[in-house]
């Protein structure tokens, strides 16, 4: 049986560097390419071992025990054990993730039930692994790809689902619920009254809403621009804040200031006593998962309650 020794250690020094790398993006840890690669490279020379006089301890579980930590040395350094063996953790988890979904993935779609246990020990024997080449070559950059994507997601919506909150804002005798995020990246006050601002997206509730709200949130450039009158009982409740977005010019926002705004965050109950609210027919989250956007200011309200 033909064996191409620099074609398998080259897919298992790729191989090996996605594994130190996904590691590195969900543990999320500053790395360099080199010493990923430099890992990589580690782990790859096993088999460079099978094809010398010791390649007796090339299959050795010890000995790739040895080699799996000389890999995540290399790539992350060792500051405390904790760290390390975090690191030593994860990276076997993800070997036994991505690994197993290729082989699985391929004998869902391939498997020979007449395949006997002879020939497939032979094939291994020999390097001519069960999995098939070309759907190896195929498979590494999709698993590249679809790995790297998916736990970045992943790692999005854990930190968006720790920082979620459930609110209500009451005006004009009506109490609308919300699911909000909260995000320390807004930090926009009234430059006048120095209350935080929350914006709050109404797309979907749009005719729920009281008329004057509404007609904010439709027309707030012609009402800023005074094309477009608000009634005198709102007035007192209007704010006209600048608002800058990243690439463009300054823009003026339209805030209103609520009867009430009630956070709730874990056990807790937050009466927010100063804060405006920015109301939008933008859709901030694309997966509905949030409708608003919350100030972090908003969090310290001056009083606070044991959820019952």
């Amino acid at each position: 049986m033909a064996v191409y020794l620099d074609i398998i250690w080259l897919l298992n020094f790729m191989f090996d560097s996605l594994l130190l790398y996904l590691t590195a993006v969900i543990l999320k840890r500053k790395f360099r390419y080199w010493r990923l690669f430099a890992g990589g490279m580690i782990g790859s020379l096993i088999i460079l071992l099978s094809v010398t006089p010791l390649n007796v301890y090339a299959g050795n579980p010890i000995v790739k025990f040895l080699f799996s930590i000389l890999m995540v040395f290399t790539a992350f350094g060792y500051k405390r054990f904790k760290y390390f063996v975090n690191g030593l953790l994860l990276f076997y988890f993800i070997t036994f993730l991505v690994g197993g979904t290729l082989i699985g993935v391929h004998y869902f779609m391939q498997f020979d039930m007449n395949l006997s246990s002879s020939v497939f020990l032979a094939s291994v024997k020999g390097f001519g692994d069960p999995v098939s080449w070309l759907f190896v070559i195929i498979g590494f950059p999709l698993a590249w790809h679809f790995s790297k994507n998916h736990f970045e997601k992943m790692e999005v919506a854990k930190i968006q689902h720790n920082q979620l909150i459930s609110l209500d804002i009451s005006i004009e005798g009506k109490t609308f619920r919300f699911t909000g995020l909260v995000d320390s990246g807004n930090q926009l006050y009234d430059p006048i009254s120095k209350m935080p601002v929350m914006f709050v997206s109404v797309n979907k509730m749009v005719e729920e809403l009281p008329e004057m709200i509404r007609t904010i949130a439709l027309s707030s450039e012609e009402m800023i621009m005074g094309d477009q009158s608000i009634a005198p009982e709102w007035e007192n409740r209007m704010r006209i804040i600048p608002f800058k977005v990243m690439g463009q010019e300054h823009q003026l926002i339209i805030a209103l200031k609520p009867d009430n705004i009630t956070i709730y965050q874990n056990e807790e109950t937050i009466i927010v006593d100063k804060g405006l609210v920015s109301f939008t027919m933008q859709q901030l989250s694309s997966d509905d998962a949030f409708q608003c956007i919350v100030h972090p200011k908003m969090l310290n309200g001056i009083k606070q309650e044991k959820a019952g």
